[in-house]
């Protein structure tokens, strides 16, 4: 997306853009990295999200709204955690086909990329987590003293989500628009209705944390775990203009592009469409 322009195409909108670089973390390495439990690769995204959340802290203590273009969704871990250093008091609008809040005892795959909301909302933590030796570092502790308040997160375009998972969002009352009430009610009402459980005064700052599946794959397919039945392209920009219209975006995550995956064209498509997301959510207008 970089590479397709996106710096010089926000800054036609106006904005002031520090690019400091792709952060691949190629210092972190864990040369040994069994699975805690079913938890594949723990230690290397729990040094990776660590360092994100230090990288996006620092932005947003100076005032500046941190952009992420990802990559594996367990990086919101980091991008939110850092948010939440200088906003506690923000609320999370998470766009996704799935839940992501899979606990390690919940999780069937052991993806960690299917359990950031567990761990941000403190439904899981470090404490949870067993078999590891007497002395060793254990994965995650740095997030057990993040806390999102589950009445703070709010979903918008769920079509996958795990049996577990159904149980979780049930029995916290977390704020969870399918593509059944999207279908129902229109976008521009499952957004005011999502906010109005979030965010009622329209006062708190807003985390906006888009994984580019919530579109239908004709829109976006150059994706890891697309799921057919998605939001349209109108309705996915329809949320990040919404959303801007706000004032009160202070983050955005733009996950799960992979131009590893798919025909050029394919990947030529995500590329673009990731690209005019962004811009949506950063002001960018029709007229």
């Amino acid at each position: 997306m970089v590479n397709a322009g996106l710096v010089d195409q926000l800054k036609d909108l106006g904005w002031i853009v520090e690019f400091d670089g792709h952060h691949q973390f190629e210092d972190i390495s864990t040369e040994s990295d069994p699975p805690v439990g079913k938890l594949k690769n723990p230690r290397l995204v729990s040094q990776v999200t660590e360092a994100v959340s230090r990288v996006i802290g620092g932005h947003v203590s100076k005032g500046s709204l941190p952009l992420t273009l990802g990559g594996d969704h367990s990086l919101a871990m980091g991008t939110i955690a850092g948010t939440l250093s200088k906003y506690p008091d923000a609320c999370v609008i998470w766009v996704d086909a799935h839940a992501d809040i899979n606990t390690p005892e919940t999780t069937d795959s052991g993806n960690i990329h299917g359990m950031p909301l567990a761990f941000l909302t403190s439904l899981s933590g470090s404490t949870a987590l067993s078999g590891i030796a007497s002395g060793q570092s254990v994965p995650f502790s740095w997030l057990d003293s993040v806390h999102l308040p589950p009445s703070r997160l709010a979903y918008i375009g769920l079509r996958d989500v795990d049996r577990g998972e159904k149980a979780i969002l049930r029995e916290h009352n977390i704020a969870a628009f399918s593509m059944h009430e999207i279908d129902r009610f229109g976008i521009g009402k499952v957004v005011e209705m999502a906010l109005d459980r979030v965010n009622p005064d329209r006062s708190k700052p807003i985390h906006l944390s888009f994984d580019v599946d919530a579109l239908d794959p004709s829109v976006a397919p150059s994706t890891g775990t697309p799921v057919r039945g998605g939001l349209t392209f109108r309705e996915g920009h329809y949320i990040c203009e919404r959303l801007y219209e706000t004032g009160l975006l202070v983050a955005v995550d733009l996950m799960e592009v992979n131009p590893s995956l798919r025909e050029e064209s394919d990947v030529q498509q995500t590329v673009a469409v990731g690209c005019s997301l962004v811009r949506a959510a950063l002001g960018e207008t029709l007229l």
